[in-house]
């Protein structure tokens, strides 16, 4: 989903950004006892490893931005002269700590994903501040292809909060769908702007009993709902107590409890090639091949050793070393980047997959002479044909008989709309029938490729799961693939 490549790196795309390291030898032992602690405990909790990745979403003017600035000033990651940068009037405008682009300055919304880093005691957080306007879907959809989790806002004063049955906004229906189509391991629902109402209290009853029927009735499992105030910042960092009759924890006590997405090391390995690059210090070295595959392992470990198969070609090969993001060698799991030297040299281009060896077959029976020794089963089966779940984010229509570019790791392969077979009305969750998906619309497609390739259902493998469809003609990502 850039998964929308991520949905633009892994198939749908969201990079964070890294830590600032500073050479002072003073900080480097300090760093370095650091990691050591961290190893003999089992893990810092606050590392790289456990920050968590979250995006902020919903719908237009909920006070996202707002949120995430209110954030960073009471958990103190704001600097002084950052804060006198965003000052309107004489008042402190707390949007603007995300919102940078100058159209979203001068317009006052949230136009593409902004990313913001702040750490507490316990743990590091990477925010996407990702937009509400409908028109910008596809940015949510990148943001949430990398998120461990999604706190999506309910603005109180939008919606009819003296009515028990009252209907949500849309654009929360549509973010929290697709948040849980994207296997976003955690949701958490804010209730903001309560602050501004006549009766919080009951206003926090009604909406929160709405919410509560909502992701039922979708299936999505909530983590938490909290009212607060981004504004006042009620519940947010620090505790309103009684407001709303509300006793639970804040939003950051809830995040800093939250876990990282599980990787998909319990799988075979599947092993999308990014990168090909000659290695001259092995030019002599005939007890393996020369070249180094880089990349990101999709699935299950690697290790030196393993037996892997070659995709498309078929041909198999053994690991004979790994190496990891600092060309140390070293096995590696899924969700970490690798470098994998083969023990002979195969023909591999990026966009290929080395992907676990087949399974053996069971052999005949001892008094069959004559029985076929069955196929060995690959550990991914490839397909031309796909049933799937898209996220339409083009300005024109999804229409059968339409050829695109899907994009599955780092593979191009053609693809025809066999059908359209339904359409998700994200008001009453019903699947409708339809000939065609709008602009910002979830449906079940059935895709045709060119070529087979090593897909595989999302709810198992997120990687193998999930393709991008990009226009042949503007090149612009035109859908967010779910292999169903």
């Amino acid at each position: 989903m850039t998964t929308m490549n991520s949905i633009a790196t892994n198939a749908y795309v969201s990079s964070a950004g890294g830590q600032n390291s500073s050479g002072v030898s003073a900080q480097a032992n300090f760093a370095a006892s650091e990691v050591k602690d961290s190893q003999e405990s089992g893990r810092s909790k606050n590392d790289h490893i456990s920050a968590l990745k979250f995006i902020t979403c919903g719908s237009v003017d909920d006070g996202k931005s707002t949120l995430i600035g209110r954030l960073l000033v009471d958990s103190k990651a704001v600097l002084q002269d950052h804060l006198a940068g965003v000052q309107r009037q004489g008042e402190t405008d707390l949007a603007l700590l995300t919102d940078g682009l100058s159209a979203e300055r001068e317009q006052g919304i949230t136009i593409d994903v902004a990313y913001r880093y702040f750490a507490t005691e316990s743990r590091k957080f990477i925010i996407g501040d990702a937009p509400g306007h409908e028109q910008y879907t596809r940015n949510m959809v990148t943001a949430a292809s990398s998120a461990d989790a999604a706190v999506v806002l309910v603005d109180a004063t939008k919606l009819d909060w003296k009515n028990a049955d009252l209907a949500l906004l849309p654009q929360t229906r549509r973010h929290s769908l697709l948040a849980h189509l994207l296997r976003v391991h955690s949701l958490v629902f804010a209730v903001n702007k309560l602050d501004a109402v006549e009766d919080p209290a009951l206003a926090w009853k009604h909406i929160q009993g709405a919410l509560a029927a909502f992701a039922q009735a979708a299936g999505i499992a909530v983590r938490a709902t909290v009212p607060v105030s981004a504004l006042k910042g009620w519940n947010l960092v620090d505790a309103h107590a009684g407001w709303c009759g509300y006793e639970g924890p804040t939003l950051l006590q809830v995040l800093e409890e939250l876990p990282n997405t599980p990787a998909d090391t319990g799988l075979p390995l599947a092993f999308p090639v990014q990168w090909v690059e000659k290695s001259s210090s092995s030019s002599s070295d005939t007890s393996q091949g020369r070249r180094v595959f880089w990349g990101r392992v999709a699935s299950g470990n690697v290790a030196p050793g393993t037996t892997v198969q070659i995709f498309p070609s078929g041909q198999l090969a053994t690991v004979a070393q790994v190496l990891d993001h600092a060309r140390r060698p070293k096995d590696v799991p899924a969700g970490t980047s690798a470098g994998i030297i083969l023990d002979r040299e195969v023909d591999v281009s990026r966009g290929d997959w080395i992907l676990a060896a087949p399974t053996a077959a069971a052999a005949p029976a001892a008094d069959d002479d004559f029985g076929d020794t069955p196929a060995a089963a690959p550990a991914w089966p490839a397909s031309r044909e796909l049933r799937t779940t898209v996220a339409w984010m083009d300005d024109e229509p999804l229409v059968a008989g339409r050829v695109y570019w899907a994009l599955h790791g780092h593979r191009w392969v053609k693809a025809k709309v066999k059908a359209v077979v339904h359409k998700l009305n994200i008001n009453t969750l019903a699947e409708e029938a339809a000939t065609q998906l709008d602009p910002n619309a979830i449906g079940h497609v059935d895709l045709l490729l060119q070529e087979a390739i090593p897909a595989a259902a999302f709810g198992k493998a997120r990687v193998l799961g999930s393709l991008i469809l990009v226009d042949t003609a503007s090149h612009k990502t035109a859908g967010a693939v779910l292999v169903n």
